[in-house]
Order: C-alpha cells, then structure tokens, then sequence
C-alpha cells in the first residue's frame, strides 16, 4: 500500500466513525442540523442570506432505505444510490450546500485588477488562485494582488474568516483546505469559498471529509467526463458527507492530525526507497549492457570462428541497397579498425593510418567497425494514401492512431528512431504498417548482425546520446557523435547469445 492509498484508507475509516469510538452520551447529529436550519432561517429572515430552494433534509425511512426530503417543494425521493456505505446510528448524512454557504467570485471577470504592481499599493490584499489551494493545506499568493478599495467593493468574495477553499476549474478540481484568515485574501476565478452558518460543523473535520474518496466522489465523475473539467456551485452544494456529533467531530479532526503527518513520512520514505530502486535497477541494467557490448556477458567459443567473415557480407549488402537507391554513397565507406603489434588501437580511412582510443578491450575474435558502417538513418519510403501516424505517442501506448494522407512509410518490425526533440535516440519497433512521425528517422540495420545485439548497442549509449543533443529551439540527434561509436561485433552465434542472456537478466530485474 502507498502513502495515497493508505491516506485514503485511513480518512475513509474516519469519515465511517471507525477511528475513534463513539459516545452514547453525545448530542446527535440530527440535533446539531437543525440548529443549522434554524440558524440559516435566521439569516434568510434578516436578508443577510437568500433563501435555499434546494434545502432538504436526508433520512432514513422505516424500510432503511436514504430518502431525501426537499422542504421548499415537499417532494420526496429515494437516494439509496448515493450512499457510499453505512454510518453509525447516530450520524446523518448531508448535502454540503445545506450546511455551508458556497459561492465564487461575484460578477464580471476582475482578473484585469490582480496585479503585480498591487502589491506596492498600502494594505494590498493577496488574491487567491487554484495553486494556491493545495489539497489539505493553504499557500498565500505573494505574486499579486488587489486593491483594499476594490476588495471591500467586491465583499461577496473578499476573505476575512476562517473558512473552507476548493478549486472548480482545471486539472486540480477539488483540492481543499482551509483558509487561515491569517490576514485578508481575496478570490480569484477559480476557487470557491465553503463558509459555515454557524459553528456546529468543524472545519477541520469537515475538510478531512471532503478530502476523503467519498468527499471526492462527486469530483471524481466530473474529472473523468470532459477533457477540461469544472465544478458547478451547484455540483459542490450537492456533494455527500457524512455528519457525527460536534464532540466526535473534533475527536475525529485531533486523530487524523496525529495520523496523517506519519502517513506522509511514510509516503516521503516510501518514494525514496522507489527512487532508489529505480536508480539501482538502472544501473544494474547499465552494468549488463556493458558488460555484454565488451564481451564479459557470455564466453567467447572457439568453434564460432571470428567476425572478419561478416565484413564481407556487410559490404555487399550495403553495395547492392547503393545501386537500388536505398542508401547513399557515403554509407559505403568503411573504415578499418585493428589492434597493432604494441596493443594499441588504429583506423585506416582512406588510406590513411591513425591511433584511436576505444572506450573498451575487445576479444580478439571481434572485430571492431563505426555504427555507421551497419547502421543508417534514412527517411523512409515516400507514399500517398491513407495511413495510421506512428507518432511517438501512439507508440508508447499514450494515445489512439490517427489517419494520415501521405508520408514516409514504414513497415511493421522496421525499426525507426527519434531524431527530435528531448528523447532524440530512442529507438521503437514498428507494430504495424503506417507513416513515422515527422520526428523520426528510418533505421537501417545490416541483415549481416543480429538485429537485438545492435539495438542493445544504441540502448547502452541511449543517455549519451539524450545529453549530446543539438539545437536550441528543438534540440536533435547528434548524428555525429551515432555515426562514429565505435562497436564491436562478435560472431553471429555469440551475438545471439548475448541477446538472449540480456533479455534473461532483464527479467530477473522486473
């Protein structure tokens, strides 16, 4: 269990009045929401509220099935579909709106007034956007402001007392705290202020709750339906949560206040440990990729003879995809690396004769080439028509295949390689036949080498190549630094052997 869900178990138990026992003794809740009633019937008298159409008074009926009672109407229906899970005797359930006032920023928009230079004005009032409302706490907004003139002039919406914050617009819908009333704040757009009538309800307890799954219940459902979600005054007035006596309210806010600072240490603890393994499995991955492009994964036999037969049939086939029209004439140039009589590494390229430094010792059976000498990227087969866009989204699995006109096509099983932007060398496998993004290359692979030794080559040097990017605007593939790795190339027995006991290790490490 994570810190999140393990939070979320535990203000579950709170809110179902199994955290803290309960007392006989104490008044019950339908006591307390009637003091509510008569205190908002109160305010709605002296014009200080408008009266709620939509109060109503939940129950349960002899049948134990939840009813809910609209007391402006009279009608009367079944809930039972609402309710999450049984609470105890002495408990109700409760509309948010029916024990708290909600309301946003009142008329037109006054974003134009929240600004920068407020904050120089004498007594400027901070605003209060989405970021500043965080789940379960509050952070005062120290970039801008407003007006103290405007603000009074905007009451409905200024902050002056202890109250409940909820965000209703954007990706963190919902999150709620309570705000301090420290000092004077104002709303913005974006969040909605929760006041209570009177003081029946507890703030703390009642934040706890509509932080709880049930609490997010309502959000929830309005995350999922729209790609911008937003929440309605209407929606948040109408949420469920359930209601104990004043006592078991506090009792319940003082546990959760012990509890859920060790739950976040244990998250915090919990995410290190996560990071760790991550940064241990990845190195070990990188240790094995090391281990296998050096020849130190598997042992070298005897009876598989050498490389050097394969240069041949490298150079051949990359003759015959010249004369096709498939590579250009610069791929044909090979260079020649060889270790001398004094143990020391030289390419011959174009005749001429040069030490090198090789990052690695080979075995003597390998025989050393540059990536570009098995290895190209090229743009891909030009065509018209419709097919699917292999972008690199859809290839990781993070969206649906879009229908393309024209592009370059590429078959399933060719592999292709991101040449743009941030994750430029990462290398995909094509699953079906269509158009590679525009950010790709086609990567030609010599049929002479075992396709999965050579990408486990480029994967080993896959960070490398992410850090040596070129560009500003969008950074791209150093096909420079790709072209002249050097890589070693064991016999074709051993190359698939390495394979396989990387793909082994691999497994062990999931």
């Amino acid at each position: 269990m994570n810190g999140k869900q393990l939070k979320n178990s535990i203000l579950q138990w709170a809110i179902q009045g199994k955290l803290v026992p309960q007392d006989p003794n104490d008044e019950p809740a339908s006591v307390l929401l009637e003091r509510i009633r008569e205190e908002k019937a109160r305010l709605v008298k002296e014009k200080k509220i408008k009266k709620d159409k939509n109060e109503s008074i939940i129950y349960r009926g002899e049948d134990n099935s939840y009813y809910e009672k609209f007391l402006g109407t009279g009608e009367v229906k079944c809930i039972d579909e609402e309710i999450p899970f049984e609470i105890p005797a002495s408990w109700k359930w409760e509309r948010v709106g029916n024990i708290f006032f909600v309301t946003k920023l009142a008329g037109f928009e006054y974003t134009k007034f929240f600004t920068k230079e407020a904050l120089s004005a004498s007594n400027p009032v901070p605003i209060v956007r989405a970021q500043n409302v965080r789940m379960g706490f509050f952070e005062e907004n120290k970039n801008e402001a407003i007006s103290e003139m405007l603000s009074s002039q905007l009451e409905r919406s200024s902050l002056n007392k202890k109250c409940l914050l909820m965000t209703f617009i954007g990706a963190g819908i919902g999150d709620t705290c309570i705000f301090p009333a420290e000092r004077k704040n104002h709303l913005a757009p974006n969040v909605a202020k929760i006041e209570p009538f009177d003081d029946s309800i507890s703030l703390d307890y009642a934040v706890f709750a509509l932080m709880s799954p049930c609490g997010q219940k309502g959000v929830n459902a309005i995350k999922k339906s729209t790609a911008q979600p937003s929440l309605s005054m209407e929606t948040i007035r109408k949420l469920l949560i359930p209601i104990p006596s004043l006592r078991e309210q506090i009792c319940i806010s003082l546990k959760l206040s012990e509890a859920l600072p060790l739950v976040e240490r244990y998250s915090k603890v919990q995410e290190e440990q996560n990071q760790l393994n991550t940064e241990i499995q990845y190195l070990l991955k990188k240790s094995i990729l090391q281990e296998a492009i050096q020849g130190k994964l598997v042992p070298q036999i005897a009876e598989e003879r050498t490389a050097k037969e394969l240069l041949e049939q490298i150079q051949l086939e990359k003759l015959k995809l010249f004369k096709e029209g498939k590579l250009k004439k610069s791929a044909l140039t090979d260079s020649v690396i060889y270790k001398g009589d004094d143990n020391k590494y030289y390419e011959r390229l174009n005749g001429q004769i040069v030490e090198i430094e090789l990052p690695f010792e080979y075995p003597n059976s390998w025989a050393i080439l540059r990536l570009k000498d098995i290895c190209q990227l090229i743009d891909g087969e030009k065509r018209n028509g419709k097919g699917i866009c292999l972008d690199a989204k859809f290839l990781r699995g993070k969206s649906s295949a879009t229908i393309i006109e024209k592009g370059r096509f590429v078959y399933a099983g060719d592999n292709i390689i991101l040449v743009d932007g941030e994750n430029s060398g990462e290398v995909f496998t094509v699953p079906q036949n269509g158009y590679m993004g525009s950010t790709f290359k086609h990567l030609w692979l010599s049929s002479a080498i075992w396709k999965p030794y050579i990408l486990t080559f480029i994967l080993f040097y896959k960070e490398e190549l992410r850090n040596s990017k070129r560009g500003a605007a969008i950074p791209h593939l150093n096909k420079d630094l790709f072209y002249n790795l050097p890589i070693g190339i064991p016999p074709i027995e051993e190359q698939k052997r390495i394979a396989k006991r990387i793909e082994q290790l691999f497994q062990l490490l999931k």
